[in-house]
């Protein structure tokens, strides 16, 4: 009989973890909260549109769970360090509010850069900062889930905006979880494929695109929300406690080949 100690599966569970979540009024962001949610967290639904993230709420205290909203334009990057500071610290953080605009190089308009990059790298940046500020301050350990793309990963056409702003979510990720980790705040990315959800949608309504997009993902089928479920909840729990500066890519082996 071995001396060595009977190993034990860590914990998925997230009880008496508070969790906030950008962009959860619908899609990724949406069911990120119910997932964290239904892991035990309480969690707290960040986005402009009011109604979508009471509606949400809501149903998540109508399922035995806690949620509460927090709604605010975080692109108002004052704003929002403001509305952390006034709130009891939180142990995880999963920074999903982003957009897209894809176009042919030669016609992304410097709108488009603006708009992109305010949201997806200034507001995610600055998000992120508010929320360890209030950790650190607080002592409290915890995750930070950034919401990156395969895109962060690798080009695509009419992907130059979207890919520059991924690309630049994965680069400061990394030196995030650098910073963080002596006060034992991971950082790491979740890399999706192409998710359908309300936004992408209207994309898919062109079957060549539809149909090249399929032909990278190896699995045959475009992603959904539940498959980014499990992902989230791990990355937030302690099942992934050796886990910081990663990226977790859930691509359907797009970015295999």
């Amino acid at each position: 009989m071995t001396d060595e100690p009977f190993p034990s599966t860590p914990s998925f569970r997230l009880e008496g973890r508070r969790a906030l979540v950008t962009g959860a009024g619908r899609g990724i962001g949406r069911a990120a909260a119910v997932a964290l949610a239904d892991a035990g967290a309480h969690v707290t639904l960040c986005a402009r549109t009011v109604r979508e993230i009471e509606e949400v709420a809501a149903a998540i205290r109508k399922r035995g769970s806690d949620a509460d909203v927090l709604a605010l334009d975080i692109t108002d990057v004052d704003l929002f360090r403001k509305a952390i500071e006034a709130r009891k610290a939180y142990e995880i953080f999963v920074n999903n509010a982003g957009t897209n605009r894809p176009n042919p190089l030669l016609e992304v308009s410097a709108e488009d850069f603006d708009v992109v990059m305010n949201l997806n790298v200034r507001a995610a940046y600055f998000a992120a900062q508010s929320v360890v500020r209030r950790m650190i301050e607080a002592g409290v350990r915890g995750s930070v889930i950034n919401m990156s793309s395969q895109m962060g990963h690798v080009g695509g056409p009419n992907r130059t905006l979207y890919c520059a702003s991924k690309w630049a979510m994965e680069g400061f990720s990394k030196a995030m979880a650098l910073d963080l980790a002596p006060h034992g705040i991971r950082v790491n990315t979740l890399c999706p494929t192409f998710i359908e959800t309300p936004m992408t949608r209207p994309f898919f309504e062109n079957t060549a695109f539809k149909q090249a997009v399929l032909s990278k993902i190896k699995l045959g089928r475009l992603g959904t929300v539940e498959d980014l479920m499990g992902a989230i909840v791990f990355l937030a729990s302690d099942a992934s406690a050796l886990m910081t500066g990663a990226s977790l890519v859930v691509d359907g082996g797009w970015t295999a080949e």
